[in-house]
């Protein structure tokens, strides 16, 4: 995970414009980033800008040294926009902008056939800690240990649309940071914004865990198409 990174991203048709001279084939998007997390798998969540709450995902595999696009679909942001993920507070419902691993997928459904990532099913006694004063904080908890507040958690099974399909972004995870924010996801789009997870609709979310593979080390970026984020700033 490298949370400090913030990234803004190029939308998919707007790639015949840019790192192409006359007569060349456009320069894919991966490759025109700085970090792509030393894997040979992206996915990447872009948005207009940092107030907006929809906008586009793509995911691409590394093949033969070249990137090629693998997929996409529309994406849903928070309701509160992006923000930079480094300095993102709880509470805001912001998503937050950067390059992360994809520590392991989840959902209230079966995995869907030929997912390789570790894949935990949902149960009525699981959670996510989301509680700053709990020694869990920012991690899945089954049972809810005893330190952790209900009511500052996630109770994963209350969310039959959303926590279909999931894989945890790994915001704020290897070491957490108390009020930055816990339960950052990629998973199945509810009735509108998020509070700062991104989402795709169903059959989307279950195509990139059919396709995430753990050995090519999946990451994601998040971020906008440009502006003082631009991705030409790193």
């Amino acid at each position: 995970m490298r949370p400090a990174v913030v990234l803004a991203l190029v939308p998919v048709s707007a790639l015949a414009l840019l790192g192409a001279a006359p007569g060349r084939e456009p320069v894919p998007l991966p490759a025109q980033l700085a970090d792509t997390g030393g894997g040979s798998q992206l996915i990447l969540a872009q948005a207009p800008g940092t107030g907006a709450t929809e906008g586009t995902l793509s995911w691409w595999e590394l093949r033969d040294g070249q990137w090629v696009q693998a997929g996409s679909a529309p994406a849903r942001f928070g309701s509160g926009g992006l923000t930079e993920g480094s300095t993102r507070k709880q509470g805001t419902n912001t998503t937050p902008t950067g390059l992360y691993d994809l520590p392991f997928g989840f959902g209230i459904k079966a995995a869907p056939a030929g997912t390789t990532v570790e894949y935990r099913p949902v149960e009525d006694s699981s959670w996510w800690c989301q509680d700053n004063d709990s020694d869990a904080y920012n991690r899945w908890v089954d049972p809810l240990p005893a330190d952790c507040r209900a009511a500052e958690s996630e109770h994963l099974v209350d969310y039959q649309g959303q926590y279909a399909y999931g894989l945890v972004i790994g915001f704020n995870y290897e070491r957490p940071v108390r009020g930055r924010g816990a339960g950052i996801f990629l998973h199945v789009n509810g009735k509108a914004a998020t509070a700062g997870c991104v989402s795709v609709p169903e059959d989307d979310m279950r195509r990139i865990l059919r396709w995430a593979a753990p050995g090519k080390k999946p990451h994601i970026a998040i971020g906008t198409v440009s502006g003082a984020t631009a991705v030409t700033r790193y």
